[in-house]
């Protein structure tokens, strides 16, 4: 009981209360301004090609899901097929909801920045939190409705999970090629080519470009983190139901969005520091949530320590993750310093910074998972990633901010405001880079303890008390499973190649064949580029997708459980690291880049500049697709195996 209430239905009035919230938020935004008619033309292309895009990929998505409903309900049972199918609504509405408040914040943030800092900030901080409430508050209402439809059975919730984590995957790599498609088309030929400015309106590929922000970075982050927040909770209330403390990682989820909220309201601007303002109130989300915890516990048990365990990596993450791509620290220096002899100085120094900074990460996640099994048990790592994921409201609204201000820049770019706004839409999108770096590392630390909790679910489903390491499957499960990201991470920046190529060529032939482009007299076809980067997102998202769901399914049918339990234990610990040092290191290139062209080591156009222009070009595909589409990977090939598991386990052929 919390405060009197049972776990469930608190987690349900919390997670009506968060989207209640958020409704608040939207309202506040939505009575804004959205200031002049260029600026309203500019903000309708870049909702329109948004749109089109996620109504595109959910379209594509239908029928996949469909058969894997079906699948289930054959293999399984029908409340697991049911399951499914409310978690992938769920996770999709995040991402819809998400999108559409990121696509009209934008121009109201443009807006408010020719008001002074304070109000563009709270105005960008707003349109992130209604996507951090909304996951949230989407993700408690269906855990806690599903629990109570149920009547107390939680087997079947393996199945919300698993239509969350496929929607997950399927948002990230589509929206990661998307975004880095045109981003990298554009910057080949505007910046480097042609020598414009990032968001000038003669580059063809700036909407999309633009675009690419949304469906990426708000729409794919969203379901992304909404998936781990339920299969983590989920996974934690199975192992819990072995201690009869089923409950326990639903309440304290719920307190963990209660939190979210509280701190929320402390984001304003504190300091000339605007990432003090971000860390203000991940602090007091932490503080709230352990002074709830201690209420609910009754005192300082156990139990009480493993949230703290939890709550305190989220902040770490932050910290950690903030030197190691943060342009006021060491390493992004050194990156940017690396490129005044050239492109190729810059990328190795980069590479070398990504590969260092897994250290300080692993050791973290290691610490974490020594402190909470020995408080706790396999029980207390999953209440510990439980812990740290129920932060998630305030995590994605910090995330959610970094496009936001990113589109606003350009909007205001576009438009062609006064240069005191772009001034404070620049130093609004300068921390956005930073926040969009420290929110990958907390989804990459959550997605790693998350998938270990799953993996010891699954051990328990399979039977296995031990995974032997010296055992024939199991090395082979191993090798296969730590081959996983490397071929995944292929396919997608092979893909966002491709789609790049296309681009870089459509932009090239517009400036050569329409007349005055270059010269401001003649007008982009933009809606060309938002196409191309649309169908090739598409199309290209269908391999991963399939390696990503059916390889566990062939390696448990011809191997058995023990293969399997190797490729899941191969997947998560490479995964984490692969994903932690493509993300780094891109952030990392893009941080450099801005650190020079804020007027060090000779600013924009520069040959230190340009050198620093193709190290984020390659980090672009590293950070916003290969790299968060690991965490989608390891997750949906734990619930898959999950799902499946008895299945596996009755019809596996077991040929080693």
């Amino acid at each position: 009981m919390i405060f009197g209430i049972s776990e469930v239905y608190f987690a349900l009035a919390v997670g009506v209360l968060a989207i209640l919230y958020s409704g608040v938020l939207v309202f506040q935004i939505l009575r804004a301004s959205k200031g002049n008619e260029k600026m309203q033309s500019i903000a309708k292309a870049i909702q329109e090609g948004a749109n089109a895009y996620l109504m595109r990929q959910y379209k594509t998505l239908l029928p996949i899901v469909i058969l894997l409903a079906v699948a289930i309900y054959y293999l399984v049972n029908m409340s697991t097929a049911i399951a499914f199918l409310v978690g992938v609504f769920s996770s999709a509405l995040a991402g819809y909801i998400g999108m559409q408040t990121a696509v009209r914040s934008n121009v109201r943030v443009a807006e408010a920045a020719g008001r002074g800092l304070k109000e563009a900030l709270s105005m960008a901080f707003k349109g992130g939190a209604v996507t951090g409430m909304a996951v949230v508050g989407l993700g408690l209402i269906g855990l806690s409705a599903l629990y109570l439809f149920f009547n107390g059975n939680i087997a079947p919730l393996i199945g919300f999970g698993f239509g969350a984590s496929l929607i997950s995957l399927f948002a990230r790599v589509g929206g990661g090629i998307f975004t880095k498609a045109a981003d990298v088309g554009a910057d080949l030929v505007g910046k480097i080519e042609k020598g414009i400015p990032e968001d000038d309106p003669r580059n063809p590929a700036v909407i999309a470009d633009n675009v690419g922000d949304n469906v990426g970075d708000c729409a794919g982050m969203a379901a992304d983190v909404f998936e781990s927040f339920v299969v983590t909770v989920i996974a934690a209330m199975l192992l819990g139901s072995l201690a009869n403390l089923i409950a326990l990682p639903l309440g304290i989820a719920a307190l963990g969005v209660l939190a979210s909220i509280i701190g929320s309201l402390f984001v304003r601007l504190w300091t000339k520091n605007i990432m003090f303002s971000f860390y203000v109130g991940l602090f007091i989300t932490a503080a709230v949530l352990l002074i709830g915890t201690l209420l609910y516990m009754g005192g300082f048990t156990n139990y009480f320590y493993v949230v703290a365990v939890g709550a305190i990596a989220t902040f770490m993450l932050f910290l950690i993750t903030e030197y190691y791509t943060g342009t006021q620290f060491g390493p992004v220096r050194r990156v940017a310093e690396a490129a005044k002899t050239g492109a190729g100085t810059n990328l190795i120094t980069g590479l070398a910074v990504g590969m260092e900074s897994t250290l300080l990460p692993a050791l973290l996640i290691i610490a974490a998972i020594i402190i909470s099994f020995k408080l706790g048990g396999v029980f207390g790592i999953a209440l510990a990633a439980a812990a740290m994921l129920s932060m998630s409201g305030f995590v994605i609204a910090v995330d959610s901010y970094g496009p936001i201000t990113d589109n606003a820049g350009g909007i205001a770019e576009m438009s062609g405001l006064p240069e005191k706004v772009r001034k404070v839409t620049d130093e609004l999108d300068a921390v956005g880079n930073t926040t969009k770096a420290t929110t990958k590392g907390f989804a990459i630390g959550g997605a790693a303890l998350g998938a270990l909790a799953l993996f010891a679910v699954f051990a328990t489903e399979s039977k296995l008390a031990s995974v032997d390491l010296l055992s024939t499957p199991v090395v082979v499960g191993l090798f296969i499973g730590a081959l996983l990201p490397f071929i995944f991470s292929s396919l997608l920046m092979l893909a966002v190649g491709k789609a790049a190529f296309e681009i870089v060529q459509e932009v090239r032939r517009q400036f050569r064949e329409i007349k005055g482009l270059m010269s401001g007299k003649g007008k982009a076809d933009y809606a060309k580029c938002v196409d191309i980067s649309t169908a090739t997102a598409l199309k290209e998202l269908a391999l991963p997708g399939v390696i990503a769901v059916f390889t566990p399914l062939v390696v448990g049918y011809l191997f058995g459980a023990a293969a399997l339990a190797g490729l899941l234990a191969g997947a998560i610990a490479c995964g984490f690291l692969m994903a932690l040092f493509m993300c780094n290191s891109g952030a990392a290139w893009d941080n450099a880049k801005k650190y020079i062209e804020a007027g060090n080591l000779g600013g924009k156009g520069s040959d230190t500049h340009k050198a620093a222009v193709v190290g984020d070009t390659v980090g672009d595909p590293l950070k916003d697709t290969a790299g968060p589409a690991l965490n989608a990977l390891i997750k949906v090939l734990n619930t898959v195996s999950l799902v499946f598991a008895g299945a596996l386990l009755v019809y596996s052929l077991g040929l080693i």
